[in-house]
């Protein structure tokens, strides 16, 4: 059976102006050649360690933000490193930080980009099968 997946409600102004500039920066990442990306979204979400840490209602609040403003122009879907760097920036913007969790799974075998907050609680990571094969964290930013 097929699930449908609608459109997410359009989040209030105070988390969709960060959303928003903080995608663009992701997305703007992919014009870097592939072997540059990497070291750099790491190196944006390690930027933001000296700020005081997120609540995670606020980390999963922003995270709904960032998938729900996708921007017009974009016509593909959004990665989920995009996603998760786009929601670490958000949260640094707002004045607060959350990691960025890059993981893999044995089987079947594959990659996931999520944000955790800084008290632990996982945000993104059930995406592409996490609750029946869960993720393992690699890299966690600091």
């Amino acid at each position: 059976m097929t699930q449908m997946i609608h459109a997410p409600a359009r989040p209030p102004w105070r988390l969709r102006l960060p959303a928003h500039l903080a995608l663009v920066v992701a997305l703007a990442l992919r014009a870097l050649p592939e072997r540059r990306r990497l070291r750099a979204r790491l190196a944006l979400a390690g930027a933001v360690r000296r700020l005081p840490p997120a609540a995670p209602d606020h980390v999963i609040a922003l995270y709904a933000a960032v998938v729900a403003c996708q921007p017009r122009w974009w016509r593909g879907q959004i990665d989920c490193k995009e996603r998760s760097l786009a929601t670490v920036l958000a949260t640094a913007l707002t004045g607060r930080r959350c990691h960025l969790v890059l993981g893999a799974r044995p089987l079947p075998t594959a990659f996931h980009a999520w944000v955790a907050a800084p008290d632990g609680t996982h945000v993104g990571n059930e995406e592409a099968g996490g609750a029946d094969h869960p993720w393992t964290p690699v890299h966690t930013t600091p």
